[in-house]
């Protein structure tokens, strides 16, 4: 592995935070031939390009009531830029975090970090002030995008950092107060991207682990592109003409490429809408005529009674959580349309394994994107034949980089991204999916750290111990399902007293939907806790709480 390029970052705390590279996995050269140049810049690549090659007057975003073209989009980056610059007088290389449900502005935001040559931190609308301040630290943030109504929260974590952080807010709808749109109307003009190196960090992406503590995945500039040249390029086929739309918040990696990146390095143009329901996605999918769509499992279920008239819509890409074969059955006799399953992780930032139509095995994931390989080895990294399941083993162009993590030796190891995924790899190469090899809850295409949860219900008066992991669920796939030894018998509503507990502290995805009173947990001779002994439990009736 050859050294990094010289940065271009006057605050080098990304470089000086990247892991040992002896830790790195093995990166692959990526395939076609493809390769980026020495300077790099991804917003200058995904944005002025598209400029500069005369698709100003072509529309790059819409949604909330906006319609920006190229032009139009840049526009509003130049000023955002200008803000970080001159306003906040940010250097390059500082870390920027960007908080707000899917919007225009927030896309804008994102991309006037990198073209700055700042580091995008991106995060959940959903996440408290407790979960902020603990990234908030871990990147030693320097600034802040928020939406307006979520001021309050970041905030509180704001408070909490022990130095100076600017912040401004922006917003999505009339009657807020739009703090950005302000400084932005003080500067005019454009201005030229920062002179960053192909491998300087562009973005750290959060995920919480099976800890609950927050692991940054950092990306470098050429990654950015790399997911959209290589996965997008392969699975999508995207053209100028293709209209991505889609329920993923950009926060989520996955959402970040299918709703900005692979749109804008084709020419293309996204719909960003806050929020969706599967009625409201229906509508928007023939409303702007949208050729390819991106969202969970639940929700093309959902909407596969009603999915008629949709001529536009050409690929349906699912993810976040196992698509089962019934969902995809049902979709496929509702629009003709066979849907795109992929598998990706935060740490490789996109997808590595999917299928495309014509390509589909009923059940099974996909193949190997190509420029990626995927083998299943056991507990030794031996490699196993096809028809045994074991540990999913990844290596491609891109890899796992934690931000000064010792997690980094548990995810990379021997030059492969162990991705905590049980599968059996086929005769074919396609990959069929088993279960989670670690404790991570994937509940509706969120993952959500059972230990987290646990931490907070123990901050409860009446909870004397707790044990919390995935319960199976025909809609979401799993829901949390807490099991809790009380200090005194429970009092009546003591089960949503305790949800509504956990929803204040923690975002209220991660709430436990079910939750059973027991005498005691089950523990090993030590009292380490016998989890596999709770999900056992987790199958049995006796529950109490919604699902």
């Amino acid at each position: 592995m050859s050294a990094l390029h010289p940065s271009g970052h006057a605050d080098d705390f990304s470089r000086r935070h990247l892991p040992p590279m002896e830790q790195w996995p093995e990166l692959l050269a990526p395939p076609r031939g493809l390769s980026y140049p020495a300077r790099l810049n991804a917003a200058d690549a995904l944005l002025d390009a598209q400029v500069r090659a005369g698709l100003g007057q072509r529309v790059a975003l819409r949604g909330a009531g906006l319609v920006w073209t190229y032009a139009q989009l840049q526009e509003q980056v130049d000023r955002i830029v200008q803000v970080i610059r001159s306003d906040w007088g940010l250097p390059t290389g500082a870390r920027i975090l960007l908080r707000g449900a899917n919007h225009p502005m927030l896309a804008a935001c994102w991309l006037a970090v990198i073209k700055a040559g700042c580091v995008a931190v991106t995060t959940m609308p959903l996440l408290r002030a407790r979960e902020l301040a603990v990234i908030a630290n871990k990147a030693e943030v320097g600034g802040a995008f928020c939406q307006a109504d979520l001021m309050d929260e970041w905030q509180g974590a704001a408070d909490s950092l022990g130095r100076p952080s600017p912040s401004l807010g922006y917003a999505i709808g009339p009657g807020m107060d739009d703090a950005l749109q302000q400084a932005m109307a003080r500067h005019s003009g454009s201005c030229a991207a920062a002179d960053t190196a192909q491998d300087d960090v562009a973005l750290i992406a959060f995920t919480s682990g099976t800890t609950g503590v927050p692991k940054g995945t950092m990306h470098f500039q050429r990654d950015l592109l790399l997911i959209a040249d290589v996965l997008s390029h392969h699975l999508l086929e995207p053209s100028a003409d293709d209209v991505f739309i889609g329920t993923p918040p950009l926060a989520f990696t996955f959402g970040l490429g299918g709703l900005l990146v692979f749109p804008l390095r084709v020419g293309a143009c996204a719909v960003l809408q806050p929020s969706w329901t599967p009625e409201s996605l229906l509508q928007g999918l023939r409303e702007h005529k949208a050729s390819i769509c991106f969202t969970a499992p639940t929700f093309y279920r959902k909407m596969a009674p009603l999915a008629q008239n949709l001529p536009a819509l050409r690929r349906c890409v699912s993810s976040g959580e196992m698509l089962p074969a019934d969902t995809r059955a049902q979709w496929l006799a509702a629009t003709g349309i066979e849907m795109t399953e992929c598998l990706g992780s935060t740490e490789l930032l996109h997808a590595f394994i999917g299928c495309k139509p014509g390509s589909v095995r009923p059940g099974a994931t996909g193949q190997v994107v190509p420029g990626y390989e995927a083998c299943i080895v056991d507990e030794q990294g031996q490699r196993l034949p096809p028809g045994q399941v074991g540990r999913l083993a990844v290596r491609g162009p891109t890899g796992c980089r934690y931000l000064d993590d010792a997690r980094q030796l548990d995810y990379a190891q021997r030059g492969w991204n162990l991705t905590g995924d049980a599968y059996l790899m086929d005769e074919e190469g396609f990959f069929w999916y088993q279960s989670r090899t670690d404790d991570m809850i994937i509940s509706a295409g969120y993952n959500i750290a059972g230990p987290e949860v646990e931490d907070v219900l123990l901050t409860h008066p009446l909870v004397a111990e707790c044990g919390v992991v995935g319960a199976p669920d025909v809609e979401r796939g799993q829901v949390v399902m807490a099991f809790v030894v009380l200090r005194q018998p429970p009092a009546q509503n003591l089960t949503q007293e305790l949800q509504d507990w956990v929803k204040q502290r923690l975002a209220p995805y991660k709430y436990p939907r079910r939750i059973r009173f027991v005498d005691t947990l089950p523990r090993t001779e030590n009292a380490k806790l016998q989890r596999f002994v709770l999900r056992r439990w987790a199958q049995e009736p006796g529950t109490q709480g919604s699902a």
